[in-house]
């Protein structure tokens, strides 16, 4: 059996990109020249993905930075901190939300239709949810923290009915944060709901979740209201079959059989080895690789 294949969203930036980027923020290289350049590297990707024969296809957001910072800058009510460790020696600005989050124009969806019309194949739309944007964030605006989650809510609904409406038929919102504080999934939940409800059939929605206590949320999770679960398996060995096993995953998945924090190329067989044992424990029509 052929599996559908698809990518999480983000790929490594070319070093051109890399350098232009430093110049960029330097003031060394103007905004049209930078924009040009993730272009070229968007289109790069598109094709690479082509010739390896994947299906759903991502834009690889060369025009990105961080994550949460990226659509903070695009909202009104955010101001910028200073940096804050992430992980290891990453960093980001972490974003102080000080106002009324407001949704102002359309942020991702000129970057969709650009990769959409390099190729035949459907291209994932992709933002950060608003669980993960609350929790990488200061709060300075709202009581609490399901407040500015589901103000975040209603404001990336907008962007996710802009997406919809310019033809995109695959919408991933990624949640990376949201198995960090199992007390707090029914927020998470209840805001996906603003994102989610009432799109039109012909739409798939996805939330990625990765590299957490997956055990602590599971099976409740699977109450986010996406058709499909874009899942990190490998970095963990597949543990979370276990959890599979003891109770349905029945959700459609879409299974990470590679391992990006590793530097080690997997091996084919390797790879085979994990779609196999998938398969074992989910049904077969509800994977995708």
């Amino acid at each position: 059996m052929l599996f559908p294949t698809t990518t999480v969203g983000s790929f490594p930036k070319p070093e051109y990109l890399k350098k232009a980027r430093a110049q960029h923020a330097r003031g060394a290289l103007g905004a049209e020249e930078l924009r040009q350049l993730e272009r070229k590297a968007t289109a790069e990707w598109i094709r690479l993905q082509e010739e390896i024969g994947i299906d759903i296809l991502v834009d690889g957001e060369m025009y990105r930075g961080d994550m949460a910072a990226f659509f903070a800058d695009r909202l009104d009510g955010f101001e910028t901190s200073g940096l804050v460790r992430s992980y290891g020696n990453r960093f980001y600005k972490k974003p102080i939300a000080k106002r009324e989050i407001r949704f102002r124009d359309p942020i991702t969806v000129e970057w969709w239709r650009y990769a959409q019309e390099l190729t035949d194949r459907p291209v994932k739309g992709i933002l950060t949810g608003p669980y993960t944007m609350m929790d990488w964030s200061f709060n300075e605006a709202y009581p609490d923290r399901r407040g500015l989650t589901l103000a975040l809510a209603q404001a990336l609904r907008k962007e996710v009915d802009a997406l919809v409406s310019a033809g995109c038929r695959h919408v991933q919102i990624d949640e990376p944060a949201v198995s960090t504080r199992p007390e707090e999934l029914e927020v998470a939940i209840e805001a996906m709901a603003i994102c989610t409800d009432g799109l039109p059939e012909d739409v798939s929605t996805i939330t990625h979740i990765c590299y957490g206590d997956f055990a602590a949320i599971y099976p409740d999770m699977l109450r986010i209201p996406v058709r499909q679960f874009d899942l990190e398996m490998t970095n963990s060995e597949l543990d979370m079959l276990g959890l599979f096993g003891k109770s349905e995953f029945s959700k459609e998945i879409a299974f990470g059989v590679v391992d990006v924090h590793s530097h080690e190329l997997e091996s084919v067989e390797g790879v085979k080895e994990r779609v196999r044992r998938a398969a074992q424990v989910i049904p077969v029509d509800r994977i995708t690789i």
